[in-house]
């Protein structure tokens, strides 16, 4: 099939052509009441949808809008890249050059503003420098912990996460919300009541086997 369409279509078209492919994503926890992991993108669009409710709660005065672009944009590296469990110690080796890779590839399908317009918002939410980015990054600490409180412990329990890791792993949200900060503490508070947590020695050395894309090789160096 032809199909007539200038460069600058083209290129954005095949751009989202492309990202379709973040449905097939998985992550390591479930939407709540479902008894499968989510996808990359699901997990974007409920942070979107986050965004939008809980905004009102924000320290500072921000550009919601660009929170909403930040979180729209920031796991389509994982297209190449794939999820990385935030728990995988070993996996977390790699992740930063999987993701710049991935992100250079990607973003360089679209038009060159368009390029540099999404680079910029991937990589000041990696950075958390801006209030948006610390708030943007506050809504996906969040969700996982109010899916594994309403799933029973969800990745908590499959992984043998203890509670300090599980609040180590929070702590980002108290930069940006004080009063989502408090929530949270309150939700770990209950879900250590319910036992949630494994309460053993924590000891993840082995993950259920799962593909880790390979780096592309630099032939340049």
């Amino acid at each position: 099939m032809t199909v007539n369409a200038d460069d600058r279509l083209a290129r954005q078209i095949g751009f989202l052509v492309e990202t379709e492919k973040l449905k097939g994503i998985l992550r390591k926890t479930s939407p709540i009441h479902l008894e499968r992991y989510e996808n990359s993108a699901e997990h974007s669009w409920t942070l979107a949808l986050m965004a939008m409710v809980l905004g009102e709660h924000t320290d500072e005065k921000l550009d919601l809008m660009r929170v909403l672009q930040m979180l729209l944009v920031h796991d389509l590296v994982e297209v190449d890249a794939g999820d990385t469990f935030c728990y995988d110690l070993a996996a977390n080796v790699t992740k930063t050059d999987r993701e710049r890779y991935a992100a250079e590839r990607l973003f360089g399908l679209l038009p060159e503003d368009q390029e540099r317009e999404f680079r910029q918002l991937w990589e000041e939410f990696e950075a958390r420098e801006s209030g948006e980015a610390r708030f943007a990054n506050a809504l996906d600490r969040l969700l996982p912990l109010l899916q594994n409180f309403h799933n029973g412990g969800g990745s908590w329990r499959e992984f043998g996460i203890n509670v300090e890791r599980a609040l180590d792993r929070q702590r980002p949200i108290a930069d940006a919300s004080a009063a989502l900060w408090e929530y949270a503490q309150s939700v770990f508070q209950e879900a250590q009541q319910r036992k949630l947590f494994h309460v053993e020695e924590n000891a993840l050395d082995e993950l259920p086997a799962r593909a880790i894309p390979r780096l592309p090789v630099d032939e340049t160096r």
